[in-house]
């Protein structure tokens, strides 16, 4: 456990986090390996667990566009996979494809919302940090609006 504690504290999401408050985040994680070439999930499923990047790349996609899947944004080594589990009723907005296999920090997000419940300087690294996700996911998806919307004018002259 304490060598897991050490690993997740070097994960750029984690960064100048309290010892404690990771060593708390430790009870909910586990190191997994997801399998390149497969979903790892789909919008709608419960979102029941999200990833700290270790290794490997994950595109995040959009559906129900006549171009199919548009992919939003690829994540890589030291990003975040998932804020779904953050916002009732926990269910992923995206897809997620593994590209590549991927190592990666797996937290259990029932778990971890039990625990910032009880610990809420720990609630509030989670929802500062992951604000900061749901930023960039936002722009990333409005940058693909624009080059869709860019596209399509571009067809129809």
């Amino acid at each position: 456990m304490h060598d897991l504690t050490d690993s997740l504290h070097k994960h750029p999401f984690l960064k100048n986090m309290d010892q404690d408050l990771v060593a708390t985040l430790t009870s909910c994680a586990s190191n997994v390996k997801l399998p390149g070439g497969k979903y790892l999930f789909h919008e709608g499923e419960d979102a029941k667990t999200f990833y700290l990047v270790r290794s490997g790349k994950v595109a995040l996609e959009a559906g129900g566009s006549e171009q199919g899947q548009i992919r939003i944004q690829t994540l890589g080594p030291g990003e975040v996979l998932g804020w779904s589990w953050l916002i009732a009723p926990y269910r992923w907005h995206f897809d997620a494809y593994a590209v590549e296999q991927v190592q990666a920090f797996a937290i259990d997000a029932a778990c971890l919302r039990a625990k910032s419940e009880t610990d809420w300087r720990l609630g509030y690294e989670m929802l500062r940090r992951f604000s900061e996700v749901l930023e960039r996911r936002l722009e990333a998806t409005r940058h693909q609006l624009i080059d869709i919307y860019e596209t399509s004018k571009g067809e129809k002259h």
